[in-house]
C-alpha cells in the first residue's frame, strides 16, 4: 500500500506549482486512512462553490467579495478551528474537514483557496510561523489582504501579526522579538507544494507523538517525494524505518544522510547506528 500511496502522490504532485492543490491534499488524507472518497470531497468543494456563487452574485468590490466568501464558509457553513482537539489527525485530513466542518489553520486554509478558484476569486497560502493564513490578490494595486480561517476567517492587521510573534517567542521560551515591520519572509508566498509539505510535517508529528510509527513514516516518505534532498527528513525517515525493525531501508537512509551532511554535529552517532544495522543485514554471495 505504501508504494502505491507513493506513486500516486508523486503523481498528483507532477506538474509543481499547477498541481491540483485539493485532489493531491487527497492523497495526503490516505496517509491517515483508506479509502479516501475523493469524489465526495470534491463534489463538496463544488456545492460550497455554488452556494458562495448565490451569496456573493452582488457583490462585486474585490475586498468584498473576499470577505463576503469568509463570511459565507466560517460563519453560515460553519467552518471552525478545532481549539478543543488540534492534534486529531483528521483535522488535517481534507476529506474530513469538510465532513466536519473542523480543521487546522492549513486545512481550513485549502478549502477557503479551492472554493475561491473555483469562484474566480484568486486566495494564497501564507506560511505565517505557527500559523497558516490566506492573502488575496486584490486588483488595482491595493495591498494584499490577510485573513485567517481558523478564527472565523478574519482580516488580520500588521499590529496583530507583530503580537502574534511576540506570543510565539514567548510559548518557546525564547525572548520576544523586536520588529518593526513583520519580516517579509514570514509573509511569502506559500507554493502549493509547500503547502503539503507543512501538512505532511504536521501529520508527521501528530503521529510520532502517538507513537504511530507505520503512519509517521508515510508521511515523511510523502514528504520526500517534495524535498527529497532534505537530510533532517531523510535521517527521520531512517529512525522510522529503524523503529519498524526494517534494518536495511534505515541503513540506506542513514548512509544517505551522511552523504548529504558528512560533518553533521551528530553524525559519529549515526554512523554508530548505520555500523549496528549492517550487522543485522543479512550479506548474499
Amino acid at each position: 500500500m505504501e508504494g502505491s500511496l507513493r506513486r500516486r502522490f508523486e503523481r498528483a504532485v507532477a506538474p509543481g506549482d499547477a498541481l491540483d492543490l485539493a485532489r493531491a491534499a487527497l492523497v495526503v488524507a490516505s496517509v491517515d486512512h483508506e479509502p479516501v472518497d475523493e469524489l465526495t470531497a470534491v463534489t463538496e468543494l463544488e456545492v460550497l462553490a455554488a452556494g458562495a456563487r448565490v451569496r456573493l452574485q452582488n457583490v462585486s468590490e474585490p475586498y468584498a467579495r473576499v470577505s463576503a466568501l469568509m463570511d459565507f464558509l466560517f460563519r453560515e457553513r460553519g467552518f471552525r478551528g478545532n481549539q478543543d482537539q488540534y492534534y486529531d489527525p483528521r483535522n488535517s485530513c481534507l476529506d474530513h474537514v469538510l465532513a466536519r466542518r473542523l480543521g487546522i489553520p492549513i486545512t481550513l486554509s485549502v478549502v477557503a483557496i479551492e472554493v475561491g478558484a473555483r469562484l474566480g476569486i484568486p486566495l494564497g497560502g501564507v506560511a505565517f510561523p505557527g500559523h497558516f493564513l490566506v492573502r488575496a490578490s486584490i486588483e488595482g494595486g491595493a495591498a494584499a489582504p490577510l485573513f485567517d480561517p481558523f478564527h472565523g476567517g478574519a482580516s488580520v492587521e500588521h499590529d496583530e501579526l507583530l503580537w502574534r510573534l511576540k506570543v510565539l517567542a514567548e510559548q518557546a521560551g525564547r525572548p520576544a522579538p523586536v520588529f518593526e515591520r513583520v519580516p517579509a519572509e514570514f509573509l511569502a508566498d506559500a507554493s502549493r507544494p509547500a503547502i503539503l509539505a507543512r501538512m505532511l510535517r504536521n501529520l508527521h508529528r501528530v503521529y510520532a507523538q502517538r507513537d504511530d510509527h507505520a503512519r509517521a513514516l508515510a508521511a515523511v516518505d510523502l514528504l520526500l517525494v517534495l524535498t527529497p534532498n532534505a537530510p533532517e527528513e531523510v535521517r527521520t525517515r531512517g529512525t522510522l524505518y529503524e523503529q519498524l525493525d526494517c534494518p536495511a531501508a534505515a541503513a540506506a537512509d542513514f548512509r544517505r544522510y551522511l552523504q548529504l551532511v558528512p560533518k553533521a554535529p551528530d553524525a559519529g552517532e549515526v554512523e554508530k547506528r548505520l555500523s549496528r544495522l549492517l550487522d543485522t543485514v543479512p550479506t548474499f554471495h
